[in-house]
């Protein structure tokens, strides 16, 4: 017997590439005197009698369509890029099916270190003119995801063999140096493609520049596009948010971009300083019970081996005093209140830590002891601690700051505005950082006069209706405020491997049309769904809250906490959840349905916390039904520490990317937790989630099981969408229409 199966053992559909497996009677037990070999390549038979065994034969193949076996090539000559798992006999096949070509080899090659990149070989078949490069290039792209497309196609005369007659890949030469005309082709034509071109490689971690890749399809998510406004900006040219989403490629976004910043942007007249009304996820805290003086979040920096107090003082005095909320203090439960430039003295304590072998334990005693000293009443908002390991080693800088005056988003501002201003001060030089658009004090007005609109009041229906759709009980009783404290939290973190994370924040999105949360969203609910065995799915999603409402907000560098809360109903009734789970086309159906009702949110779902809390006519409805019992975040991606390597100003590899402290009596937001980041490592991107739930509520092994199957449904949405064959350019998809439109779409052809 002949099987061609899948990683799980489970046989694929036609035209699917698997491993093939050789079974029945003529199969032997094993090898003689090697048992390792025996038990990698003699597996049990999941298909066959008990007792049975299968050969891994080691092959891929596939079935055709009329019932033909198709070899693929060899399951180890599997190569990953970027965490993308490839295999090159799927990029062979597409070249090979230009009529020019008689051969098609493509392999990874490191010519430069650290720089690895797929290379094509092809041989010209008789009696046709030489394969064109470029031509092969260009139908790649539109035939394979842009992860698989070769950087550089080679024409040879002949492929080089080794005396067995295999492919010899050690004398396959170098790609040689691209053509003038090549070059032009692919360079920058404006300092706005440089500039963006260069941002996109290191904000998406890419090999090199590329123009007319769409950011989010190359892993991009709305965290991250900040980030690129952010440092566009820096760089002199000026785009927004909603420029990235609506034109996505280097080429499309120089054309619309807009510079130099203008010293108008930070301006005088919008300096922050003054009462400060709560936004609404102020207000949500504090609704939450119990106390809030120790939340806060927090970054551990490695710094210069010959960095000393004042020079860090004075780098961090230039950080307040250009970003007013870390000049903030809480006054009472309705606002805060920012003072001038020059009321906050930053202060860095020092720690000497030459003598001590344990720098994580010092860390923690740190962390602790500045958590006991944040005070958001009387303006301690920030806390710095330098931990000094002599003048030959670098030390680290521990920075933690209340939550209500950082987010996410702002580390990715403060930490780079850091970095310049120790530059400056080190040079001589008075700190000089890039100008802050909108600020805080302004935005959070704006929030509480947008609340009031009829527009945003119209959509109190919307969130009516979520409110009130079906939910399904979760765990084993309700939230008790005064019993369910951070104190009872109990934690889990499991990390998801890149071959599979690299996908999903990319060409998984780019395959259902959704976007990175939408994609991890709908992995959620289709395993709670399944764990459960509910239709409905009820999930309180946080989002990154700086969206603009207004043409004039320019929020890409305001420090300050953002986030929005709001829940997304995911109705999966009638979906079928095992065929999903097994990357069956019931996948498509979840990613839709949750893409889709997140889709028809306005402002990625800012409006419900304005009529939740800052609108007096929609309070009381809005608060009737309890919160979702499930809370979800996505971080977005942050460079991970390296662990064996220490770089000046980057995360420390002593500590989380993104740290947090909270208070043992704070009241549990939710049953569930669940906060996602990607970590950028040497090895490609990885998914790490880390789970926190009260005690008594759910148990650790229902955690662990959730968790578990939240990672399979993750791996099956990208199992399916490597299995689903792109649509030819110019093809409509229905997945791209809504129901109202494709029943509309139905009666036109019908008539």
């Amino acid at each position: 017997r002949v099987l061609v199966l899948d990683p799980w053992l489970r046989p694929v559909p036609p035209g699917t590439p698997g491993e093939l497996y050789l079974a029945g009677a003529g199969v032997a037990r094993g090898y003689l005197g090697r048992p390792e070999l025996t038990a990698a390549r003699f597996v049990a038979d999941p298909h066959g009698g008990p007792g049975d065994r299968m050969y891994r034969t080691g092959d891929l193949a596939r079935w055709s369509a009329d019932g033909q076996l198709e070899y693929l090539g060899r399951a180890d000559e599997q190569v990953k890029l970027r965490g993308f798992r490839i295999e090159p006999g799927e990029i062979e096949a597409a070249l090979a099916r230009d009529p020019a070509v008689a051969q098609a080899a493509v392999v990874m090659r490191e010519d430069e270190p650290g720089e690895r990149r797929l290379i094509a070989y092809v041989t010209t078949r008789p009696g046709h003119p030489p394969a064109d490069p470029a031509a092969l290039r260009r139908d790649a792209e539109e035939t394979l995801p842009e992860y698989m497309v070769p950087s550089a196609v080679v024409v040879l005369d002949t492929l080089p063999l080794t005396p067995n007659g295999k492919l010899d890949r050690k004398a396959l030469p170098a790609p040689g140096t691209p053509s003038a005309v090549e070059a032009a082709a692919r360079e920058p034509r404006s300092p706005a493609e440089r500039v963006l071109g260069e941002l996109f490689r290191d904000l998406l971690k890419l090999p090199g520049l590329t123009l007319d890749e769409g950011f989010f399809a190359l892993g991009g998510d709305s965290i991250s596009s900040i980030r690129l406004v952010s440092r566009a900006a820096e760089a002199g040219v000026v785009i927004s948010p909603r420029d990235v989403y609506e034109h996505q490629t280097v080429a499309a976004l120089a054309a619309v971009a807009r510079g130099p910043v203008g010293a108008s942007s930070g301006g005088a007249t919008d300096d922050g300083v003054g009462p400060v009304p709560f936004t609404p996820v102020m207000h949500w805290l504090v609704e939450r019970g119990g106390p809030i003086g120790r939340l806060s979040q927090s970054v551990l920096l490695t710094v210069p081996a010959n960095a000393d107090a004042p020079r860090l003082t004075r780098s961090l005095q230039a950080l307040v005093d250009h970003h007013d909320m870390l000049r903030s203090r809480l006054t009472g439960k309705r606002g805060m209140e920012v003072g001038p430039v020059g009321s906050v003295a930053a202060v860095v304590d020092r720690r000497d830590v030459s003598g001590e072998d344990d720098l994580r334990t010092a860390v923690a005693e740190e962390f602790d002891r500045a958590l006991a000293t944040l005070d958001p009443v009387t303006g301690a908002i920030l806390r710095a601690v330098w931990l000094d390991a002599g003048p030959d080693r670098p030390g680290r800088l521990l920075l933690v700051v209340h939550h209500l005056a950082v987010d996410g988003v702002s580390w990715r501002i403060l930490v780079p505005d850091l970095e310049t201003a120790w530059k400056a001060v080190t040079a001589g030089r008075e700190p000089q950082l890039p100008p802050v658009g909108t600020s805080f004090r302004r935005w959070s007005t704006q929030l509480a006069e947008a609340a009031r609109t009829p527009a945003r009041v119209a959509e109190a229906k919307l969130w009516r209706r979520m409110n009130d759709a079906p939910r399904a009980p979760f765990g084993a009783r309700p939230l008790d405020p005064a019993r369910d404290t951070a104190a009872t939290t109990q934690q889990l973190r499991l990390t998801l491997e890149p071959s599979v994370t690299g996908p999903l924040l990319g060409s998984v999105p780019a395959a259902f049309r959704a976007g990175p949360q939408d994609v991890l969203l709908a992995g959620l609910a289709l395993a709670v769904a399944a764990r459960q065995d509910v239709p409905y799915v009820l999930v309180d999603v946080e989002g990154h809250g700086r969206e603009e409402i207004a043409p004039s907000l320019e929020l890409s560098r305001t420090v300050g906490w953002f986030t929005s809360l709001y829940p997304v109903h995911v109705d999966l009734e009638g979906v079928d959840l095992r065929d999903a789970l097994a990357a069956g086309p019931a996948a498509d159906g979840v990613v839709r349905r949750v893409a889709d009702r997140t889709g028809e949110l306005p402002d990625r779902g800012l409006g419900f916390g304005l009529l939740r809390y800052l609108n007096p006519d929609t309070v009381g409805e809005l608060a009737q039904q309890p919160a979702p019992m499930i809370g979800f975040n996505y971080l977005g991606r942050f460079t991970a520490p390296a662990a064996d390597t220490v770089t000046p100003w980057t995360f420390a590899p002593e500590s989380p990317a993104l740290g947090s402290g909270t208070d043992p009596g704070l009241a549990a937001a939710h049953a569930l937790d669940l906060n996602a980041v990607v970590h950028d490592t040497p090895a490609g991107p990885r998914l790490v989630a880390d789970w926190s739930w009260p005690d008594g509520v759910l148990t650790g092994t229902e955690v662990r099981e959730l968790a578990e199957a939240w990672f399979a449904a993750l791996t099956a949405l990208a199992d399916r969408a490597a299995r689903t064959a792109p649509a030819a350019p110019g093809t409509l998809l229905s997945a791209e229409l809504d129901a109202d439109e494709l029943d509309e779409l139905a009666a036109g052809l019908d008539g």
